[in-house]
């Protein structure tokens, strides 16, 4: 219900307004992201009316197709959160205003060589021992943000990272501010940190995330796709 949502959209708006007092932050400098995951595109649509302005998806298909059905949302950011394959690089360049998810050197030149207006891009860092899991090695760091500097069509704006399940979220998001510095000492204007979800977001702002990415918290429980 549209105004069961804008509840649960004010009430989120207001949580993130007193982590940043409490962090001595300023509200207007955190970009709050809304993940439409598995929802309809109405549910979207009755988003933008609530003023919002940034949605993230996870997976190309989906952000393909609800590109296209709200192109006529003028402003509408999209970001692309989840993890991208090199052969999907195309589509998600053409549908993703953001993409949060560079980890590897073989994607930033896959999206690079779509080419295009900059594509805004961070690097993804994983932040536990599992390989398996999306991220570059908090080592290969350095080299990866030197490779997407050298991407002509790809701008670097910050880190992105996802808490461990095994870890206290605050330890985590202390680590990824380390690596944000890091980067700085790179690409001196990379400033964004993307970290913080629907069970951690007040953490994230403490440690000084710039884009919380939040779903359930405000669209309410995902869809059955059965």
């Amino acid at each position: 219900m549209p105004a069961e949502l804008a509840e649960r959209l004010a009430d989120v708006d207001a949580r993130i307004a007193d982590a940043a007092r409490t962090a001595g932050r300023d509200a207007s400098d955190i970009t709050r992201i809304v993940v439409t995951k598995f929802h309809p595109v109405a549910l979207v649509e009755e988003l933008y009316r609530l003023g919002v302005r940034d949605v993230g998806e996870n997976r190309q298909q989906e952000l393909t197709a609800k590109a296209a059905e709200t192109a006529a949302l003028e402003g509408l950011r999209r970001h692309f959160i989840g993890q991208a394959q090199t052969n999907k690089a195309r589509a998600v360049r053409a549908a993703a205003s953001v993409v949060h998810t560079v980890d590897r050197a073989r994607l930033a030149d896959a999206l690079d060589a779509v080419g295009g207006d900059p594509l805004d891009v961070l690097l993804q860092i994983n932040l536990t021992d599992d390989s398996g899991r999306g991220g570059v090695v908090p080592d290969d760091l350095e080299r990866l943000a030197e490779h997407v500097t050298g991407c002509r069509s790809l701008r670097v704006r910050g880190v992105m990272a996802v808490a461990p399940l095994d870890e206290a979220p605050a330890a985590a998001f202390a680590r990824l501010h380390g690596y944000s510095e890091r980067l700085r000492a790179v690409v001196p204007d990379a400033t964004w940190i993307s970290a913080g979800m629907t069970a951690d977001f007040e953490m994230a702002v403490a440690a000084g995330a710039t884009h919380l990415r939040i779903g359930s918290a405000i669209t309410g429980p995902r869809p059955d796709r059965g």
